[in-house]
């Protein structure tokens, strides 16, 4: 199986054979999903502050790559509501060719960490942590839609929170009631079919029916052609973004921003997938066929993408069997762009600010929210701090804070354990017995002594370690160091035991170390702690350890 760890999906599977019932199959669920697409990829170009055929753009060339190079078999990927918060202050700060090469960098490190296997890594970020960006997410893309679904007239939104919400409270008074009965229809309607007739791709319905309606009746309300009238027909011709060394300098951050975002989603909604079908994906070949979509997503001037956990939803219910579903999704939207391109001038904006508020709503778990909120006051404060931190200040200090303020608590817990526990007949300390050391002890001669390591020994810990140790006057002849539970030894826990070894060697204790595992053995002899003839001897089986503690004294 590790051969296959970076073949793509689709590769292995064509490889045993494709079925015209497949086909079938793989062509109404593409179809089905290129329907839902449509209106969220132009949603989410616009929300981003770029333009809705640059969304298109990314659902074609980077949907389609990424279920041809992708390690899932029904992943389905393009422009996300994730990303928008991200692209747009990236357009803001460092103009539209600054996202053209954060994208082309984070589709490499994206590659890198597929290839490094940090497919497997990137799922131990902390769930509240995930949650609370995630929340965060969508409030702002919330936010960003005021504007659109009430028709402010406003010459400027700022991008920061509480300063966008400043100019919405100034610019109230333009409100357009013609704009809020065409988004509130919108909003009715989508909602309406996904309670009623969840079968039926809601948002297509709300963009015909109501963009139809404004057309029909000449309603006062702006539309695509009105803000975009010059977009690009069909697909671009790919060309390399402007070069610019100090700017490329400037957007190594947000690169790593889009990259990790991407990571995250994608995997998850890999994960989801998996979950839904019983099938397994490869994470590190998803995250190489992710980076080469990106990379190829910003040569034709698209936004950054990565797998769309709803559309990949909608792709498993309608009966996909195959990567080739994506692929063909991915030619029904460029279908709809070279025929119908003319038809996307007509749709109302307030219409999709609708559809981004459905999907921010989804973005936002809220019971996942609460749910955590009703957890111990730590994972409640990371959940919280890095909701606000996402809205209030930026999202990569929100996850850098939010994962390090995380990891450190789960240190400092997991340094509270108990792990080392002492048996012998001069040291005793029976709260911290183990049952079996009750009868262990009893088997020990006089001038023996047994310390037992239990779980990872590192700097956490250490200190506590060294305390228990100074607290320990009598020297043995003989110590055995039991240490078969601990998988893992960092610098300071050999540093710890360093110290126990050349303590007792001026007390002239032999030490016996047991059940070493490969990683604390490593290093232990990276840190010149040897067996010798003498004083230090590795022995496999604590039975063993102490027959020959017995001959010894």
């Amino acid at each position: 199986m590790a051969s296959q760890d970076f073949t793509p999906k689709l590769w292995t599977l064509l490889r045993g054979g494709y079925s015209m019932q497949n086909l079938r199959a793989d062509f109404t669920a593409g179809l089905t999903v290129a329907v839902v697409a449509l209106p969220l990829a132009m949603a989410i170009g616009i929300a981003s502050g770029a333009s809705p055929d640059k969304g298109l753009v990314t659902a074609i060339v980077a949907g389609f790559l990424i279920s041809l190079l992708g390690g899932s078999r029904v992943q389905i990927g393009g422009p996300t509501g994730a990303f928008i918060v991200v692209v747009f202050n990236v357009i803001a700060e460092h103009g539209y060719d600054g996202l053209l090469l954060a994208t082309i960098l984070a589709g490499f490190i994206l590659i890198l960490a597929g290839y490094a296997r940090f497919g497997q890594v990137i799922r131990y970020i902390p769930y509240p942590v995930v949650t609370g960006f995630t929340a965060g997410i969508a409030v702002i893309i919330a936010s960003s839609q005021v504007q659109d679904f009430f028709g402010l007239s406003l010459d400027a939104v700022p991008a920061e929170f509480l300063s966008r919400w400043a100019a919405y409270v100034h610019g109230f008074p333009s409100m357009s009631m013609v704009a809020v009965v065409v988004g509130l229809s919108a909003l009715f309607i989508i909602l309406g079919f996904r309670k009623w007739a969840p079968s039926v791709p809601g948002n297509l319905v709300a963009v015909a029916v109501v963009s139809l309606g404004v057309y029909a009746f000449h309603m006062p309300v702006e539309t695509i052609a009105d803000r975009f009238p010059n977009i690009a027909v069909g697909l671009p011709t790919p060309q390399l973004p402007a070069w610019d060394y100090a700017k490329f300098l400037e957007i190594i951050p947000s690169a790593f921003t889009i990259a990790f975002l991407a990571g995250i989603e994608a995997l998850l909604s890999a994960m989801v997938a998996d979950g839904m079908t019983g099938y397994r994906h490869r994470p590190g070949q998803e995250l190489v066929g992710q980076g080469v979509a990106n990379i190829v997503s910003a040569l034709f001037a698209g936004l950054p993408a990565t797998g769309a956990i709803a559309r990949t939803a909608v792709n498993i219910k309608s009966g996909a069997k195959t990567p080739i579903a994506g692929m063909f999704h991915a030619a029904f939207i460029l279908a709809f762009v070279v025929l119908a391109s003319d038809v996307m001038g007509f749709i109302p904006l307030a219409v999709l600010s609708a559809i981004l508020f459905v999907v921010a709503w989804n973005m936002s778990e809220v019971h996942h929210f609460v749910h955590i909120l009703k957890m111990p006051s730590n994972d409640r404060f990371i959940l919280l701090l890095t909701f606000f931190l996402t809205v209030l200040v930026d999202l990569t200090v929100a996850i850098g804070v939010g994962v390090t303020l995380a990891s450190l608590q789960f240190l400092y817990e997991m340094s509270k354990s108990e792990s080392l526990h002492v048996q012998g007949r001069k040291i005793r300390d029976d709260e911290a017995l183990i049952p079996e050391d009750v009868h262990q002890r009893d088997a020990l001669p006089e001038g023996v002594e047994v310390f037992r390591f239990m779980g990872p020994i590192f700097f956490g810990m250490a200190d506590r370690l060294a305390d228990k140790f100074q607290s320990m006057v009598t020297a043995p002849k003989v110590l055995i160091v039991r240490m078969k539970l601990v998988p893992y030894m960092d610098v300071a826990g050999v540093r710890v035991i360093g110290n126990l070894v050349a303590h007792y060697k001026t007390k002239g204790t032999v030490i016996i170390f047991t059940g070493l595992q490969a990683q604390p053995k490593e290093i232990l002899e990276k840190a010149d702690i040897r067996p010798t003839a003498l004083d230090v001897l590795f022995i496999d089986r604590y039975e063993d350890a102490v027959r020959r503690a017995c001959d010894l004294v």
